[in-house]
């Protein structure tokens, strides 16, 4: 099978490309610049523009679309909803089989500007022709690492102590990812999230202890809708299976000190 990779010199991307290789797929990345390495070959095209969409997607048996242009404003739209829709549009004539969407779990719920955007791209692929499934994965340890950093920029770790989340490796995700495209389109939703639901402060601290940190933690409780969107936890799935690689691997890989083997 020939897949084509959206996205594949992202974060998931460059998780997932190695792994379907090793799966005995033939790979195709597709970036807006040009690249080599991985074991795939690599095409050059853009979403926001339509540029290389077509010949990217001819020829493929499924397409893996992970690109995003999250909070870029106008370009999140062209990426994201009608770069999307070329992609559908371009998948719909080649005849794949399967496209496989990475979204985000509580896209539908959570107030978030970019949301809305993901929430208009899943539309997309529900309502096209092409067998779909759409993947909604909880947030990566890297993002949760990023706004620790921003949050604790000023001194104190600043952050709504209630606020949940479930942080998922993107290895476990491209895992995910692989075997969805060897079982088959779902025509359907499915949830993906990591081993543990979190609390704010409780990776927070982890966070600290890692970094060996002795900045203390600065109880803030978030605001609006947002905050009590975060409180009840519509950024966590209870959907299995799930991820295997916690927040304290990825600590210990990025900061070092012991995990589990």
């Amino acid at each position: 099978m020939r897949v084509l990779v959206t996205g594949a010199s992202g974060t998931l991307g460059s998780a997932l490309v190695p792994r379907l290789v090793d799966a005995g797929y033939e790979v195709r990345g597709m970036s807006r610049r040009p690249r080599t390495g991985s074991g795939a070959q690599w095409v050059t095209a853009d979403l926001a523009t339509g540029a290389g969409v077509d010949g990217a997607v001819d020829g493929v048996d499924a397409v893996a679309h992970l690109a995003s242009a999250p909070f870029r404003g106008r370009r999140t739209a062209r990426v994201d909803i009608a770069g999307t829709r070329r992609l559908v549009a371009a998948a719909t004539s080649a005849g794949v089989g399967h496209l496989l969407y990475l979204s985000i779990v509580g896209v539908d719920r959570v107030p978030l500007g970019y949301y809305r955007y993901k929430v208009g791209a899943e539309a997309v692929v529900r309502n096209s022709r092409v067998p779909w499934t759409i993947l909604r994965a909880t947030q990566f340890p890297q993002l949760l690492d990023a706004m620790l950093r921003v949050t604790g920029a000023l001194g104190p770790v600043i952050g709504d102590p209630a606020v949940v989340a479930q942080p998922v490796d993107p290895r476990d995700v491209a895992d995910r990812i692989v075997a969805r495209l060897a079982s088959g389109r779902l025509d359907d939703l499915e949830e993906f999230g990591g081993p543990q639901v979190l609390r704010f402060d409780e990776a927070a601290r982890a966070w600290l202890t890692a970094r060996h940190s002795s900045r203390p933690l600065l109880p803030v409780r978030a605001p609006g809708r947002l905050g009590r969107a975060w409180r009840a936890g519509w950024l966590t799935t209870t959907a299995v299976p799930r991820g295997s690689r916690t927040w304290a691997d990825y600590l210990a890989d990025t900061y070092g000190g012991p995990h589990r083997k």
